[in-house]
Parts: C-alpha cells; sequence; structure tokens
C-alpha cells in the first residue's frame, strides 16, 4: 500500500505583475516534494496579462 507522501500543492504567483499593478492575477498549482525541496520554488511561467514568460515565486 502507497504510504501519504511527502509531495505537496504549493501555489505560484507572478512577482512581475505584481509589482507593475496590472490588474488580475497570474497564478499556477504544482507540486513539490517536501523531503528535497525545503526552500520556495520560483519557476518561469507564461503569464496571459503581460504576454510573457515570468517569474512565479511560491506563495503560503
Amino acid at each position: 500500500m502507497a504510504k501519504k507522501g511527502n509531495r505537496i500543492q504549493v501555489i505560484l504567483e507572478c512577482t512581475e505583475q505584481k509589482a507593475s499593478g496590472v490588474p488580475g492575477m497570474s497564478r499556477y498549482i504544482t507540486t513539490k516534494n517536501r523531503k528535497n525541496t525545503t526552500a520556495r520554488i520560483e519557476l518561469k511561467k507564461y503569464n496571459s496579462f503581460l504576454k510573457k514568460v515570468t517569474v512565479h515565486k511560491e506563495i503560503k
């Protein structure tokens, strides 16, 4: 039987859009391994409001 793992869902939010004041918010949901990755993650994802790839940081 599979044990309940270390993978948790995290929400990634665009940092560039937050600073610019453009309405709307670009957010993505992904999973990470809590045991291997203890720090907050940063990924480059597409922001449909700004129409470009930006850095998205994990929020809590």
